[in-house]
């Protein structure tokens, strides 16, 4: 178990230090920091190789791995001191040196500020991954972290919890946090993250919803191990990404038994790879694994890659490299794997599911959004569920009697043909959220353009149908999709 002595000692050294997320940027500033987020220790290294003012001295130690003097560490860790570093297993004596036995790293959002322990990276170990490694921050967690909805809850479960980051940001808005893992080194690295950021988190070992039986949550998040790995020898499987189904399977099961564990109203949350069969649409996949399950769907489609690229970028992240031989054999099991099963793409996405909360036909929007979100991009997501959850309680009434204002990050783009009078092309582009662009015809954009909050979408389009000569209840219900794609994007707000 960690200390509750000396926890508070370290996380009091690491503040006092600035070895935060800011403190980090100054003390090496924009390259070595940036290098060192693509995992390019060299620059950090030169910039910190001279230097002993404490932030520089737990950098070289947590972050980059190497050997720090034992003096040096006692001055950057004032109260813990180095022998506290070692009690806690964070770092072991070699010779005059403390050298860390672990990565720990500062990581904040707007307004909190954290510390996460996990295994040291490739880049510290000069070694492939263990199939046991623990990971720390990475590009998944945070991309679900600012994808993450941060309604109030009461209950929240953090399934594949491992070093806990999801769970850091759930404590800011959820009253009870539930964390699962099959792995108990993850869990291990979850206690001790949740003890050195005084939070409270009841931690279960246990494979997938298995250790939250017959229980139910307001919020599901969870960074699965979703990544599709052959059965074969020779391809390690590793617990953070690996789920030990074939396929993508281990989506498959989340989707079909999340709802159970779902209040109503409930949210779950998490990211995913999906097989797309040749000759197949990728939504394909997505109506016949939510058939039945009656939950409402957002899935959004981020990235899709051919069989090589996807096996090229599982290989290289199990530490293989281009033309080593075992960089070729995983990489034609993957392809042997893929062909074998006729899978001619993989999808990579945001999947967000609800559980109604009457009874009424639940909603399902599947879309690609490839290009950049905003920042905050949880915001909108959570104002995109709420938009679309209204519409589908409301239905057509809701949409044409409610007085729409355009959102103010709105714009309209025309395209003109030379020498034309009219538009070809009519875009109206979103600026924040998801960035969404819609094609509009001319009633459309003139409906959009008399969004004030004054006027219900019904008088509206009466008055435009009446201006073009054309028949208002037509008019009305051809318009009457757009009109939904725009107020469930963000582009309307009531």
């Amino acid at each position: 178990m960690p200390d509750p002595v000396l926890l508070p000692r370290l996380r009091a050294d690491l503040a006092a230090a600035a070895y935060t997320v800011d403190g980090v940027e100054q003390t090496l500033g924009p390259v070595a920091a940036g290098a060192l987020h693509r995992e390019q220790r060299l620059p950090a290294d030169l910039a910190t190789r001279h230097r002993t003012e404490p932030a520089a001295v737990l950098i070289r130690l947590f972050a980059l791995g190497f050997p720090v003097a034992w003096d040096d560490a006692d001055r950057a860790l004032p109260t813990l001191r180095a022998e506290g570093g070692v009690h806690l297993g964070l770092a072991r004596a070699e010779g005059a040196d403390l050298r860390s036995t672990c990565d720990l790293r500062p990581y904040a959002d707007e307004t909190h500020q954290w510390w996460v322990a996990s295994d040291l990276s490739e880049i510290a170990t000069g070694r492939p991954l263990a199939e046991t490694h623990v990971l720390g921050i990475g590009n998944a967690s945070t991309t679900l972290a600012e994808w993450t909805i941060r309604r109030t809850a009461r209950r929240a479960l953090d399934l594949g919890v491992g070093s806990a980051v999801q769970s850091l940001h759930l404590a800011t808005h959820a009253r009870d946090i539930v964390g699962t893992d099959v792995s108990e080194r993850a869990l291990a690295f979850a206690r001790f993250n949740a003890q050195l950021n005084d939070l409270a988190i009841e931690l279960r070992p246990g494979s997938l919803l298995d250790p939250v039986a017959g229980e139910r949550f307001d919020l599901v998040v969870s960074n699965p191990p979703f990544v599709i790995t052959p059965r074969s020898a020779g391809v390690p499987r590793y617990e953070y990404r690996d789920a030990g189904l074939v396929g993508d399977g281990v989506v498959e099961a989340l989707v079909r038994r999340v709802g159970e564990h779902l209040e109503p109203g409930g949210v779950a949350q998490f990211l995913g790879n999906w097989e797309i069969h040749r000759g197949a649409d990728w939504r394909d996949r997505w109506r016949e694994w939510l058939d039945g399950t009656g939950l409402d769907a957002w899935i959004i489609q981020r990235d899709i890659q051919d069989p090589a690229e996807y096996a090229e970028l599982w290989a290289r992240d199990a530490g293989a490299r281009s033309g080593a031989p075992n960089f070729d054999a995983m990489y034609a099991a993957w392809l042997a794997d893929f062909a074998d099963r006729d899978i001619e793409g993989i999808g990579f996405g945001i999947i967000t599911l609800q559980r109604p909360l009457g009874d009424r036909e639940p909603w399902v929007d599947l879309v690609e959004v490839a290009g950049p979100v905003a920042p905050g991009v949880g915001h909108a997501l959570d104002a995109g569920l709420r938009a679309r959850t209204a519409i589908a309680e409301g239905g057509a009434a809701y949409l044409l009697d409610t007085p729409w204002s355009a959102a103010p990050d709105v714009t309209e783009e025309r395209h003109l043909r030379p020498g034309a009078e009219d538009p070809s092309v009519i875009l109206a582009r979103q600026g924040g959220g998801l960035r969404r662009t819609v094609q509009l015809d001319t009633v459309a954009a003139g409906l959009l353009s008399v969004c004030d909050g004054s006027l219900t979408p019904r008088v509206a389009l009466a008055a435009i149908a009446s201006l073009l000569d054309l028949d208002d209840e037509h008019v009305t219900e051809v318009a009457i999709p757009t009109l939904r794609a725009l107020a469930a994007d963000g582009f309307l707000l009531d």
